[in-house]
C-alpha cells in the first residue's frame, strides 16, 4: 500500500535536482577540486568560515556565489552558486572529514537556496 501521509510528495520541493551526463562528471569534478582545497584547513583543524570561503574563492569561484558558515562548534558549511554546470556544490568540513555533493538547484527554488514552503 502506498504511504497514506503524503510526506514525500508535500516535501519533494525540498529535494535537491541529482546530475546526468557530462554534468554529473563535471559535478564530480568541482567536489574533488573543493575537498582537496579544504584538506589542508582540515588537517590544521582551521574551521573559520572566512578561511573556508577563502579556500574556496580561491579556486576561482566568485565571492559573491560562495557562502561558508559555522556549523557546530567545530565544523564549517559551505554552498557554492557556480551558476553553470555542476549548478551548486554543498557540503560541510569538519575534523572528521570533509563532504560535498554538487547538484542542479532545487525544482522550486531560487538559484542554490532550498525553497521555503510547501504546496
Amino acid at each position: 500500500m502506498p504511504p497514506t501521509d503524503h510526506y514525500a510528495e508535500n516535501h519533494g520541493f525540498e529535494v535537491p535536482l541529482p546530475l546526468h551526463g557530462q554534468s554529473r562528471c563535471d559535478g564530480l569534478t568541482a567536489v574533488g577540486r573543493i575537498k582537496s582545497a579544504l584538506e589542508p584547513l582540515r588537517r590544521r583543524g582551521d574551521f573559520a568560515p572566512d578561511r573556508v570561503r577563502d579556500a574556496l574563492t580561491g579556486l576561482g569561484y566568485s565571492a559573491g556565489k560562495v557562502q561558508a558558515y559555522q556549523d557546530g562548534s567545530a565544523g564549517v558549511g559551505f554552498l557554492i552558486d557556480i551558476g553553470a554546470s555542476p549548478w551548486c556544490v554543498e557540503g560541510t568540513m569538519s575534523s572528521d572529514s570533509t563532504q560535498a555533493d554538487a547538484f542542479g538547484g532545487y525544482p522550486d527554488g531560487t538559484d542554490c537556496q532550498p525553497p521555503s514552503g510547501g504546496h
